[in-house]
């Protein structure tokens, strides 16, 4: 036990563990799915592309965090581990060098099997003197008339390096012996590669093309080495609410504004193309105030964006084999096509596993309520559209048609923020009333209101979900989404939206969990309820990332109490499992696979005493405490059954899933002498529906003819 510095609470740290950690070994799972055989090759390179997107994304929001954290408020300490800021900086620019080690080789691995099936990353070596020919009329062309060399010395300032923007950096020596540095921005508007005509998969990335040409570029200049650079820099904005008080602009655009000040924020890491001479980096830490410690070099291309536009060039039959066969979500078996979506959610509860099922089922139903002469009111939260999105069209085509348009619009859904101020405007000009979230809290819920009126009364379809209003990640994230009629849900979303409207954070609901008043302390309840059932009381979540200190206390004391709990967590969890005396009934898994683990479950209980929950939110402090989410109940018994089912197949995965270990590490589940279980794979063959639709028959006959079915079987017995 420490005493937190910060309130002087006694901390137990045996059984947590540091948050950043945490997330560089999620990331190490990504990469490691590179060198699965049963992954096709293509998609293998795919996963190293993701690795490095998401340790880029890492570095200019959790590091750029740490940094400003660091600067403001040195004495700070981690709740999970007692660390300082600086403490945990240390210990990332310690642990990602063995990370790069291991994508390179892993990238050596990928690129041999590659250049079996004729794809291959040349240099200029690699060219036959046909193929050198194509490339220096590429260069001459069509790079060089838009290249922009520049030299950085006393005379020439040092240019903005962009964050993760490729340079082609040059060590230059003058007629004095003078070491200065020279900068050629690799350009953005040219495509990322050059595939060789005539070739099938023979290609040159664009900086490989420029490094070669760069001592060429500065005159009178000696260069004596060339490396290409990537600098990273820090884009954790945290937005002033106060600092904007007074201020007549409107919320769209001081964010706006932000979003010019992202780019010129410090260096956090400079990427380096291959290891440079000690000069070299001598002046490029010089120039960009960055030390050696956040200076990595990699044999790996340091932008992998270029693997998508690989993919696109290559001719068909070579891509189709070399990546994952298409897989088309499916109707649900439980919807009938065609037919109102508003009447067969009035029967019954209906729930969207994306991406198994299909998102049209969801986009039937708001063209059904923009059409419907009774539905006065169409209300919903977005956090990110697609960028081409039918939600939002149809939106439009909604209150062009006089219903009342309610979109609650998150500007701040970070590195979105300017594809959601393009949408607000265009939902504004088409007649929605479009808001901008709470001061100082996100909205990030996943809810959406049909408000129905006619003779009888106010009627309402609620849906709540786990993932985005976007076409496009529902194909590619596992999310779920309920829609209901049930006038409980329904009164609730209405108050909620009102809420929201008013400005009003601590409105009362029946049955929705509200954060950031209403749902971590429910779950605590929740947590509470099952600890006090001892060896009977059972805990199942699935969530993408597990921080918030309370949370994991309540769950180790459900554990020290005896309680089972199973945790399907697919990124950070800084909860550690099978700690002695302290979480040893706790058991924790995590799933990487084709598509991302997204969706959000809480289950309290067994049988028919089980509680089910999907949610918008993690058990992130961030998420309920500083967020505006939803967690919905599931009541209906089908749809639990449905639930239960995903869960249950994902605690049985042994193809993709790894287990945390005590230590914090991952141990990757074997199948031994059990069948090889891919929860994906199954989902994709298998459906979590009825395999046919319920007569749409009143409901006395549709009780008749249950009735007779049920005779008729007793006859044949």
């Amino acid at each position: 036990m420490s005493k937190d510095p910060k309130n002087g609470q006694l901390r137990d740290y045996s059984y947590t563990q540091n948050r950043e950690l945490s997330w560089l070994r999620f990331n190490r799972r990504v990469l490691e799915e590179s060198a699965d055989a049963r992954v096709p090759l293509l998609e293998r390179l795919k996963f190293i592309a993701i690795f490095t997107s998401n340790l880029d994304e890492f570095f200019m929001v959790r590091v750029g965090s740490l940094v400003d954290l660091a600067a403001v408020s040195p004495n700070d300490v981690d709740n999970k581990t007692g660390q300082t800021p600086q403490q945990q900086l240390a210990a990332i620019y310690d642990h990602v060098p063995g990370l790069i080690q291991i994508k390179d080789r892993l990238y050596g691995q990928v690129s041999m099997l590659l250049a079996e099936q004729g794809i291959v990353d040349l240099s200029y070596a690699d060219l036959t003197e046909e193929e050198r020919k194509q490339a220096d009329g590429y260069f001459r062309s069509v790079v060089l008339p838009i290249l922009s060399p520049q030299i950085v010395s006393q005379r020439h300032p040092t240019p903005h390096l962009g964050s993760k923007e490729l340079y082609v950096a040059a060590l230059l020596r003058g007629k004095g012996g003078k070491a200065s540095l020279g900068l050629v921005p690799v350009p953005a508007t040219l495509g990322p590669l050059f595939l060789l005509p005539g070739s099938r998969g023979r290609f040159l990335r664009l900086e490989t093309i420029l490094a070669h040409w760069t001592p060429t570029l500065f005159g009178k200049y000696q260069v004596e080495e060339t490396c290409v650079i990537s600098a990273t820099r820090n884009a954790d904005l945290s937005f002033d609410g106060e600092k904007f008080e007074d201020s007549e602009d409107d919320f769209r655009q001081l964010m706006t504004r932000m979003l010019k000040k992202r780019a010129h924020q410090s260096v956090v890491r400079l990427e380096l193309g291959q290891q440079p001479s000690p000069p070299l980096a001598e002046l490029l830490g010089k120039i960009l105030k960055v030390g050696p410690h956040q200076l990595y070099s990699s044999t790996a291309p340091l932008a992998m964006g270029y693997v998508y536009a690989l993919e696109k060039a290559l001719p068909e039959d070579l891509r189709q084999r070399l990546t994952y066969p298409p897989y088309q979500p499916r109707w649900p078996e439980d919807l009938v096509r065609g037919q109102s979506m508003v009447e067969q959610i009035r029967q019954r509860d209906r729930l969207l596993c994306f991406p198994y099922d299909t998102i049209d089922p969801f986009l039937q139903l708001l063209e059904e309520a923009a059409e419907r002469p009774d539905v006065a009111s169409i209300k919903i939260t977005i956090y990110r559209l697609a960028s081409t999105s039918k939600i939002a069209r149809i939106l439009c085509r909604a209150a062009e048609n006089g219903k009342e348009v309610v979109a609650l619009m998150e500007l701040r859904a970070r590195f979105d923020e300017a594809n959601n101020i393009a949408w607000s405007k265009m939902l504004e000009e088409a007649g929605c009333k479009v808001i901008y979230g709470m001061e100082n809290f996100k909205c990030h819920s996943k809810l959406c209101l049909i408000t129905l009126q006619d003779r009888k009364g106010t009627h309402y379809i609620t849906q709540v979900g786990t993932g985005n209003y976007n076409e496009k990640t529902s194909t590619l994230y596992t999310d779920l989404s309920v829609m209901t009629a049930d006038p409980t849900i329904g009164a609730d979303g209405a108050a909620f939206f009102r809420n929201m409207l008013t400005d009003n954070l601590e409105g009362d609901y029946q049955a929705l969990l509200v954060a950031p008043n209403g749902l971590k302390p429910r779950l605590c309840e929740l947590i509470q309820e099952q600890t006090a059932k001892g060896a009977e009381g059972y805990i199942l979540c699935k969530v993408n990332s597990v921080t918030e200190r309370d949370v994991i206390d309540q769950l180790q004391k459900a554990s020290q109490a005896g309680v089972q709990v199973e945790m399907i967590v697919r990124g950070i969890c800084c909860l550690r499992p099978g700690v002695a005396e302290k979480t040893e009934n706790i058991r924790i898994s995590s799933i990487v696979g084709r598509y991302l683990e997204h969706a959000r479950v809480y289950v309290f209980g067994r049988g028919s005493e089980a509680r089910y929950y999907i949610a918008s939110a993690d058990l992130m402090t961030r998420n309920l405490q500083r967020r505006v989410e939803i967690a919905c109940p599931i009541w209906d018994r089908e749809l639990q059954a449905q639930l239960q089912y995903i869960l249950d197949l994902q605690l049985r995965d042994n193809a993709k899933a790894s287990s945390l270990q005590p230590d914090g590490s991952y141990r990757r589940k074997e199948a031994g002498k059990l069948p090889r279980l891919d929860s994906q794979e199954e989902l994709m063959k298998t459906s979590i529906h009825p395999q046919q639709p319920e007569p749409q028959l009143p409901p006395h006959r549709g009780l008749l003819a249950r009735l007779g079915s049920l005779l008729h079987r007793e006859h044949e017995t």
